[in-house]
């Protein structure tokens, strides 16, 4: 597998821990935990032409380690479809509770204190500079997250709470966008352009 400082071994972990405090009745938890640790099998860079199709191909490398595992077909084509729909690029809709708790549980990490890190950890790998000196917040130019790290919160960061598909990700998420806010707060002081009113809600 191959990974990055937003997707290597300690991002499964989180997402584990993700999808448990967001888990809901009914759930097949063997379907879920296989999902959240495998939902990354071929991880390809964010400017990769091909990212779109990297969820596939997880799902795809999946199945012979399933098999040793000892899942019947049942379960594994429950988990590779969970595994198709966490993407945001592949924009493939999750049709089951466990694909959609693996959804939220994956974009949970994107958000709080370690989606900040992720975020600045990928930009950086990226070339991508932290924000745009002379409008860092994006009021009189066009917003550009290929160029910008913290036009990227803009963009999608910050609208995250909003796409949660279970209850329990929403109210999670919530919580960590509040806490991105506070930073983005005292980031707009340390870079002396204030925040605009914009980025505080919604």
């Amino acid at each position: 597998m191959q990974t990055d400082p937003a997707h290597d071994l300690a991002h499964l972990d989180r997402v584990w821990t993700n999808a448990q405090a967001i888990t809901e009745d009914h759930v097949d938890l063997t379907v879920l935990l296989s999902a959240c640790y495998l939902h990354d099998l071929i991880n390809l860079p964010k400017n990769d032409p091909d990212r779109h199709l990297a969820s596939r191909q997880s799902a795809k490398a999946s199945e012979p380690i399933l098999r040793d595992l000892g899942l019947d077909d049942h379960r594994i084509r429950a988990v590779q479809h969970a595994i198709e729909a966490h993407s945001f690029s592949a924009n493939i809709p999750p049709r089951s509770t466990e694909a959609r708790i693996l959804r939220d549980a994956d974009r949970l990490d994107a958000l709080g204190a370690i989606g900040i890190a992720r975020c600045f950890a990928v930009s950086g790998a990226l070339g991508r500079a932290l924000y745009d000196q002379d409008d860092p917040f994006a009021q009189d130019r066009t917003l550009d997250d290929l160029s910008f790290a913290i036009d990227h919160w803009k963009v999608k960061l910050l609208n995250l709470p909003d796409d949660m598909l279970t209850e329990g990700g929403r109210d999670l998420a919530r919580k960590r966008v509040a806490q991105m806010r506070g930073f983005l707060e005292v980031l707009a002081q340390e870079v002396g352009h204030p925040l605009p009113d914009n980025w505080k809600t919604g």
